[in-house]
C-alpha cells in the first residue's frame, strides 16, 4: 500500500502566470508501484490496446463458426444392457439350486464390454447391417483425397488404399464404437455415430441384439459340448459298474461270505446275537445271587424281611396278614389280662409259631434265589462257549470281508458316479434343447433415432474457441504491462523532488510536484493569499539542506559537507522538541517525511533526533535508504540494518549502533546494495513496536514516502512534514489534511528544513553515549 497525500493540480487559463516545473530525469508520466499492483493501470492497458485483443477474437469466432458448420456432423444413439443373469431357477443345474449364485463382479462387467467390443461380433454386425458398402465407414468408396494421400506419404497417416476393406470398414466402425459399465452398477451402455441418425439407431440395437444371440449361441453349445462328453462317459460307466458288481457277487458265493439284515454278514450278526444273550445271562445270575444273600442276611440278624420277592409271595402275604391280627388280639387282651393267663400265652404262641412260617418261607426263597443263580450260571458257561466259537469262526472269514467290502465300495463309487453322470447328462441335453437359451443379460434400453447432432458441439467449441482467443491476447497485453512496470528504474520508485516556481506578484499559484510514487489528489487553483496552514510560534529562515558527496571509487564512506551553524536557541526545532517531549506517550512514533530533497528530510529528522535525545531515550530508524551517511555517523559503520534482520542475517541487537556525535541510537535500513523489497515485510511492523517498548521515541526517517507501506507509518504516529520552501500555503493546509486522513495522529508542517551545524560535530549539550 502506498502512501497518497499530494497530487499536482492543473493548469488553469492563459491569463494566469505560467508555472515551469523542473523534474528529475527519473520521473514519468505514471506512477511505478512499489510491489502492490495497480488494477487500474493494467484496466487502462487493457483499454489501450482494444483492437489488439478484440480483432484477434473477433477472426477466431468466425473461423471457429466457419469450421463448425463446414464439419460434417454426427448423430448417436445409444442402448442399455443390464447384466443380471436371467436364467430361469427351473433350468438352473441342481448343483446351483441350493444357494443363490453370487453377484457378478465388476471384472465380469469389464469382460462383458470386452465382449461387446469383439471382432466376431463387429464382423456380424457389419455384415448385418453392409456398412462395408456405405462411403461414409469405407472412405475409398467416396475417393482419396489428395490432402490425405501427401499425409499418408508423409507418414502422418495410414495409407487407405494400402488396407484392405475389412480393415477400413473394421476401423470406422470402431471409432464410431463406444461401449463402457456404468459406474457402480451392472449396466452397459452402447453408443453408435453415424452421419445417418435411423442408421445410428440401427447399428446400436443391431449390436445390443447381436451381444445377446452370441451369449445364447455360446450357452448352446457348451451344453452340446457337455452332453456329448457325458454320453461317452456314461456308456463307459455302465460296463464299469457292471464289471465291479459281477465281482463283488462272484467273491461272495466263494467266500460264504453272506449278508444278514442290517447289511451285516451272518457271522458277525450271530456273534452278535449271542454277546447279547450272555450279557442277559450274566445280568440275570448277578440279580439272583444278590437277591439270595440279602434275604439270608435279614434272616441272620433277625430284621423283617423286605425283600420283594418274598413280600409278592401269596403265602408270605397270608402269615403277614394273620400276624398282624394275632398281634391285634394281644395287644386287645394284654389290656385287660397280665402275662401269665392262659390267653395271652396261647396268643403269644401263636405269634411265634407265625414268625417262624415267615421265617421259613424266606428261607426257601432264598433257596429258590440260588437256584436261579446256578442255573443263570450254567447259561453263561453255555453262551461264552458259543461266542467262542462265533469269534473263531470270524477270525477265520475277515480276510474274505475286507475284500468283499473293497469289492463293494468300488462297486458304490462306480454306480455313484454313474448317477451324477445320467443327472448332468439329462440337464446339458435339456439345456440344449431350448432355442432361447436365456443370456445374461437383458435390453432395458434400445436405440432411438436422435436429431440433435452429437458431433460437433458447436456452442462449446465457438465459445471456447472464443475465450480462448481473447484470455491469450488479454494475457499476452497484461503480461507486458507488468513486465514494463516492474522494469527496474535507476530511481527505486521516483523521489519527490522540489519545483522551480516564477510567481508574478498578482498571479494566481498552483502547486505542480513531482510525485509520481505517491499518487495524490490534485488541490484546487489558489486564489488567496498563501496561509501556512500548521501555526509556528517563531518562523526562521531555514538553512540550506544538507549536501552529501557521492562515495569514492575505493567504496569508502562520503564525508559529509559542512552545515551552516545552529540556529539559536529558541528555534523551530527546539520548539518542536519540546512539543514532543512534552506529548509524552503520544509521540513515542514519530515520521519524518516530505517533499523537500531526501537529504533535507534525513537532515531535518538526524537534527530532531539529537535534539530529542538530550532529554530522552531515542533511536533513529533510516527507511529513506541511505546508509552511506548514517554509516559515516556511526560508531560502526559496517552494521547491519533492518533488511538483513528481514532475511535472518543479522541479530536484532547487531543491527542498533550509536551516534559519534550524541546520544542518539541509529537502526540503518540496510548495507549498500540490499535489497528494499524486504522492507515490505509484515515483519518490519514487529521490529518497529519492539524498538517502541524499549525507547522513548522512535524516529522513522521515510524520505519521501515512496516505496513504503502506509500502515508502517501512519499506525499510532505524528506525522512531521518537511515541505518543499517553494510549496504555498494552501498546498501545505491540503497535504496536512490529508495525511490526517490516511492515518496520523497528528501532523506538524515544518516552514523549511531543519539542520544542525554539522552532522558529526559533537553536540554541546550531549555526549556520545
Amino acid at each position: 500500500m502506498q502512501l497518497a497525500f499530494w497530487r499536482a493540480g492543473k493548469k488553469k487559463g492563459a491569463d494566469e502566470a505560467s508555472v515551469q516545473p523542473v523534474r528529475s530525469s527519473s520521473s514519468s508520466a505514471e506512477p511505478v508501484a512499489s510491489g502492490d499492483l495497480d488494477i487500474r493501470l493494467i484496466g487502462r492497458a487493457l483499454a489501450r490496446k482494444r483492437w489488439f485483443i478484440l480483432l484477434p477474437t473477433l477472426f477466431a469466432l468466425g473461423l471457429a463458426v466457419t469450421a463448425v458448420n463446414m464439419i460434417t456432423p454426427r448423430y448417436k444413439s445409444e442402448a442399455r444392457i443390464l447384466i443380471d443373469g436371467r436364467e430361469n431357477v427351473f433350468l438352473r443345474p441342481n448343483s446351483e439350486r441350493v444357494e443363490e449364485r453370487q453377484a457378478l463382479d465388476a471384472e465380469a462387467v469389464t469382460s462383458q464390454v470386452q465382449l461387446v467390443l469383439s471382432r466376431d461380433l463387429a464382423r456380424d454386425i457389419i455384415r448385418k447391417n453392409k456398412l462395408n458398402e456405405l462411403p461414409e465407414f469405407d472412405s475409398v468408396l467416396r475417393g482419396v483425397s489428395p490432402l490425405k494421400s501427401i499425409a499418408a506419404m508423409l507418414g502422418l497417416v495410414r495409407d487407405p488404399l494400402a488396407m484392405t476393406p475389412d480393415e477400413r470398414v473394421m476401423d470406422a466402425y470402431y471409432e464410431r464404437l463406444t461401449v463402457y459399465a456404468v459406474d457402480k452398477s451392472r449396466v452397459l451402455v452402447i453408443e453408435f455415430q453415424s452421419q445417418d441418425p435411423e442408421l445410428a439407431a440401427q447399428v446400436a440395437n443391431s449390436i445390443a441384439d447381436g451381444y445377446l444371440v452370441v451369449q445364447q449361441t455360446a450357452r448352446q453349445a457348451q451344453a452340446k459340448s457337455a452332453s456329448q462328453w457325458l454320453a461317452g462317459e456314461i456308456q463307459s460307466l455302465r460296463k464299469k459298474v457292471e464289471e465291479a458288481e459281477s465281482r463283488v457277487e462272484e467273491f461272495r458265493a466263494k467266500s460264504n461270505s453272506f449278508m444278514g439284515t442290517n447289511n451285516t454278514s451272518l457271522s458277525n450278526q450271530q456273534m452278535g446275537e449271542t454277546s447279547t444273550q450272555l450279557n442277559n445271562a450274566r445280568a440275570l445270575k448277578s440279580d439272583a445271587e444278590t437277591k439270595a444273600r440279602l434275604i439270608r442276611e435279614m434272616l441272620q440278624s433277625g430284621q423283617p424281611i423286605e425283600a420283594s420277592e418274598v413280600l409278592n409271595s401269596e403265602l408270605m402275604r397270608r402269615l403277614s396278614e394273620q400276624r398282624v391280627n394275632l398281634r391285634a388280639q394281644l395287644a386287645e387282651q394284654s389290656s385287660t389280662l397280665l402275662d401269665n393267663h392262659p390267653r395271652i400265652k396261647e396268643l403269644k404262641a401263636q405269634l411265634a409259631d407265625l414268625d417262624r412260617q415267615i421265617r421259613d418261607e424266606a428261607g426257601k426263597i432264598s433257596r429258590s434265589l440260588d437256584s436261579d443263580a446256578r442255573i443263570a450260571e450254567g447259561r453263561v458257561q453255555m453262551l461264552t462257549q458259543n461266542l467262542e466259537q462265533a469269534k473263531k469262526q470270524a477270525s477265520s472269514t475277515n480276510g474274505e470281508d475286507v475284500k468283499l467290502r473293497a469289492l463293494d465300495r468300488e462297486a458304490k463309487a462306480q454306480r455313484d458316479l454313474l448317477e451324477s453322470y445320467l443327472a448332468k447328462y439329462r440337464e446339458a441335453n435339456t439345456r440344449e434343447s431350448l432355442d432361447t437359451p436365456p443370456a445374461e443379460g437383458r435390453i432395458i434400453s434400445r436405440a432411438v433415432v436422435s436429431n440433435t447432432p452429437a458431433y460437433p458441439k458447436k456452442l462449446p467449441i465457438v465459445l471456447i474457441a472464443t475465450l480462448a482467443t481473447l484470455m491469450l491476447t488479454s494475457g499476452v497485453v497484461m503480461t507486458g504491462e507488468l513486465l514494463r512496470l516492474t522494469a527496474p528504474r535507476a530511481t527505486a520508485l521516483g523521489p519527490i523532488t522540489p519545483v522551480v516556481v516564477a510567481v508574478a506578484p498578482t498571479a494566481r499559484v498552483e502547486p505542480v510536484m513531482a510525485a509520481p510514487a505517491l499518487s495524490v489528489a490534485a488541490p484546487p487553483p489558489v486564489t488567496a493569499p498563501p496561509v501556512v496552514a500548521q501555526p509556528v510560534t517563531a518562523q526562521v529562515a531555514p538553512p540550506a539542506p544538507v549536501a552529501v558527496a557521492p562515495p569514492s571509487a575505493a567504496g569508502s564512506p562520503p564525508a559529509p559537507e559542512p552545515v551552516k551553524p545552529a540556529p539559536p536557541p529558541s528555534t523551530e526545532l527546539d520548539q518542536l522538541s519540546a512539543s514532543l517531549l512534552a506529548a509524552g506517550e503520544a509521540a513515542r512514533k514519530i515520521t519524518v517525511l516530505g517533499t523537500a530533497g531526501s537529504e533535507a528530510v534525513t537532515a531535518t529528522a538526524l537534527s530532531l533526533a539529537r535534539t530529542l535525545a538530550r532529554e530522552a531515550r531515542v533511536v533513529l530508524v533510516d527507511l529513506a535508504g541511505r546508509p552511506q551517511l548514517l554509516a559515516s555517523l556511526s560508531v560502526d559503520p559496517a552494521a547491519p540494518g533492518l533488511i538483513e534482520l528481514m532475511l535472518g542475517e543479522a541479530t536484532f541487537a547487531s543491527i542498533i549502533t550509536k551516534d559519534r556525535a550524541s546520544r542518539l541510537h541509529l537502526v540503518n535500513a540496510g548495507r549498500p546494495g540490499a535489497d528494499r523489497n524486504q522492507l515490505q515485510s509484515p515483519r518490519l511492523a514487529l521490529a518497529i513496536d519492539a524498538l517502541l517498548r524499549v525507547y522513548d521515541h522512535v524516529l522513522l526517517d521515510a524520505g519521501n514516502a515512496s516505496d513504503l507501506p502506509a500502515e508502517l507509518l501512519t499506525t499510532s504516529a505524528r506525522a512531521v512534514v518537511v515541505p518543499d520552501p517553494a510549496m504555498p500555503a494552501e498546498a501545505r493546509s491540503q497535504m496536512s489534511e490529508q495525511l490526517r486522513e490516511v492515518g496520523f495522529g497528528a501532523v506538524t508542517m515544518l516552514t523549511a528544513p531543519l539542520g544542525g551545524a554539522s552532522l558529526n560535530q559533537p553536540d554541546p549539550r550531549g555526549v556520545a553515549a
